[in-house]
């Protein structure tokens, strides 16, 4: 069974600009899955998670080395509790933007942001066309996104706008499902397959793309999770 079987995925719409009001905007257009139900989601990968769910973001943000005054972007950032989590680590010095395709996960992490009084700038946007100038992050993250992906074509457009604006030497960390690996995770998407995303398609196309010191295999936030990673050349 997948996001799609269980009829949570829907269509995206064309593009509308206004933040001022969370509701009336519209989902970009893309060919990645949208998820639409921001409430029930945060209650999902609570379940899923056995209730560490604050835990794995806090594990994700050191397993991606933040640091004061860091600039950072997370990318697929659904309801922003990873980008929070980056907030902290950052500091007032650092800056964190977070961007999903949904305007109801956009509206569900702004909420967040207010209510926690942190200052983390939440928009509706997709990895394969980045809102933002060449060279500006320190860091990108990306967590529980890529297999929103479909297509080696899409992958590669959307890891393309990453390369670009990352700052030369910035780094790139995406953590996904472990595919591989039989659990309760990867029960929910069909059950465990021969190949993973993140280990065994994404150092291939980022290498690509011009990133280097790439790594890849069983992220140190648990073995039920992958990731991969890499660096823009200095």
């Amino acid at each position: 069974m997948t996001w799609q079987g269980l009829g949570f995925i829907k269509t995206n719409k064309k593009m509308h600009h206004n933040h001022s009001h969370d509701y009336n905007e519209q989902a970009p257009i893309t060919r990645g899955e949208t998820i639409r139900w921001a409430t029930f989601y945060d209650l999902l990968v609570k379940f899923v998670t056995l209730g560490k769910d604050q835990a794995l973001r806090r594990k994700t943000v050191d397993f991606a080395q933040l640091k004061p005054g860091d600039h950072v972007l997370d990318v697929g950032c659904g309801t922003g509790d990873l980008a929070l989590a980056a907030k902290t680590a950052v500091g007032a010095s650092g800056t964190v933007y977070g961007i999903d395709p949904s305007p109801e996960m956009i509206a569900r992490a702004r909420r967040k942001a207010d209510l926690n009084a942190m200052d983390v700038q939440f928009q509706t946007g997709v990895i394969e066309k980045l809102a933002f100038p060449d060279n500006e992050f320190d860091v990108v993250l990306s967590s529980f996104m890529i297999h929103h992906l479909p297509g080696d074509d899409l992958k590669a457009q959307g890891l393309a706008e990453v390369f670009r604006i990352l700052r030369p030497g910035g780094r790139f960390l995406a953590i996904d499902i472990n595919f591989k690996r039989q659990n309760l995770l990867t029960l929910i998407h069909g059950g465990a397959a021969q190949s993973d995303p993140l280990q065994d398609k994404i150092p291939a196309v980022i290498s690509e793309i011009g990133f280097t010191n790439i790594n890849a295999g069983i992220a140190k936030i648990g073995r039920q999770y992958s990731y991969a990673s890499g660096n823009k050349p200095a």
